[in-house]
């Protein structure tokens, strides 16, 4: 099943004994967890009938007192073993998995790898899930190109809209971290009407820097060769050094450039074609159409080689590692010297803009 199978069948009230929320996304994880938490039981019932054990701080022995204790004064218990990755002995487990007592309600929260279904344990599972006794759920990480169509899907189940550059944007700038994003999102809605739309300007507002000194705005400007805005752009984050932290910007550039070096061996330059090399959609753009979200790539390709681009990449990969303070020795005694964030940036683009 789904997130959102899981999810709509939790908030009808069909419910299975036992949840086995396992991978590396935690956010799933996280939504699915707090949805059983709040919405099985009344407060009133929560009082005796609900119990949350952390993984790192208990052992199999707790986990099976609670699970087999029956409810008091309610149909239904619910037991939550947050961090269940920490719980050593959860082998032991197996036998409860086996048979689940059906008046609880027992969800493991496993977070941040996937349950190997090679061991016995894992078989066991499957065959208490077939048996209609359990439910596994793998939360997987999204790839860089769903986050938009994520981010779209989210704002429609509050009925609000969202343009694709938007989308895009906010995926760039922060990444595919779902929880992030779903809080940025959040802040973004207590101040939208049903029916709004999210346009590009509503994103550098709130989430970005000003627009005229946000990082796709220096993106541009590099694409451009445009020297004179690239270097105003940043001397504003020389003096702003905590608008937007260097290996976070590096992050959303190195993204720009390593599509640039992809779309730089198109024989033609049209939207489709870029979308479809990319693995992006096109949200229905017509072949040639000029959009922002394209039109930096277009730039990028026309003033820089697949020789440059390449170079420039090795650039950001070269002052990514200088940021965290990571020395690269056998390149030369400057990668050692502790330089400014600003300076890091001012130095990057003269690279840059030299190759």
């Amino acid at each position: 099943m789904s997130y959102k199978q899981i999810s709509d069948s939790i908030k009808k009230g069909k419910t299975v004994p036992l949840y086995f929320l396992h991978g590396e996304e935690d956010y799933y994880i996280d939504e699915l967890t707090r949805l059983i938490e709040n919405s099985l039981l009344t407060e009133d019932e929560k009082s005796f009938n609900l119990t949350v054990i952390y993984g790192k701080d208990s052992d199999f022995k707790q986990v099976l007192d609670a699970a087999r204790r029956f409810p008091i004064m309610a149909e239904r218990q619910v037991v939550i073993i947050k961090e269940a990755q920490e719980l050593k002995t959860i082998d032991n487990l197996e036998a409860y998995f086996e048979n689940p007592l059906d008046s609880t309600v027992l969800v493991l929260a496993h977070k941040h790898k996937t349950l190997d279904k090679r061991k016995k344990i894992g078989k066991t599972l499957e065959k208490s899930e077939k048996a209609g006794k359990a439910l596994i759920f793998e939360s997987k990480k999204l790839y860089d190109n769903e986050i938009p169509d994520w981010i779209t899907d989210y704002l429609k189940e509050e009925q609000v809209g969202i343009e694709p550059d938007a989308a895009q944007m906010i995926a760039e700038y922060l990444g595919a971290d779902l929880s992030k994003i779903n809080n940025e999102l959040g802040k973004l809605l207590i101040s939208l009407p049903k029916g709004s739309v999210v346009k590009r300007e509503l994103v550098q507002e709130n989430i970005g820097a000003s627009k005229e000194y946000d990082v796709f705005e220096l993106q541009a400007a590099i694409a451009e060769r445009n020297a004179v805005k690239s270097y105003k752009i940043v001397s504003y984050y020389m003096s702003n050094p905590k608008a937007a932290p260097l290996p976070m910007m590096l992050g959303i550039l190195y993204g720009f450039f390593s599509k640039a070096y992809i779309c730089s061996f198109l024989s033609n330059k049209y939207d489709e074609t870029y979308a479809k090399a990319l693995g992006q959609k096109l949200y229905g753009n017509r072949p040639g159409q000029m959009s922002r979200r394209y039109a930096d790539l277009r730039a990028a390709t026309k003033n820089y080689s697949p020789l440059q681009l390449e170079k420039i990449l090795g650039i950001l990969f070269e002052y990514d590692l200088r940021s965290k303070g990571v020395g690269l020795p056998f390149v030369g005694d400057e990668f050692n010297e502790q330089t400014e964030q600003g300076e890091l940036m001012r130095e990057m683009l003269l690279k840059i803009l030299a190759v």
